[in-house]
């Protein structure tokens, strides 16, 4: 199983565990079995379509799997995923 990182902003919606452990062949694969097993995750997540929310960033070993093959990115069972909410903010 994979490890995926959960932020501080998720935690609540996994009962507050800051990783959780989940499989799959892919990125995608993993994030939708979190989803899966915390429900409350899946919309947080992904659009309606399926995709990554546009302000979720995910990283597979340190890599930013959009310049990877985005969820398609194959993992392996010794592999972390890291889940970034963007952040956005400033001005003046």
């Amino acid at each position: 199983m994979s490890t995926v990182k959960i932020p501080p902003v998720l935690r609540a919606s996994v009962g507050g565990a800051r990783e959780v452990e989940a499989s799959g062949a892919s990125v995608g694969d993993v994030l939708r079995e979190v989803a899966q097993q915390h429900p409350a995750t899946e919309s947080q997540l992904f659009s309606e379509e399926g995709d990554l929310n546009r302000y979720v960033n995910v990283y597979l070993n340190d890599e930013d799997v959009r310049v990877l093959d985005g969820l398609e990115t194959g993992v392996a069972e010794s592999d972390t995923i890291v889940i970034l909410p963007a952040m956005a903010g400033g001005g003046r």
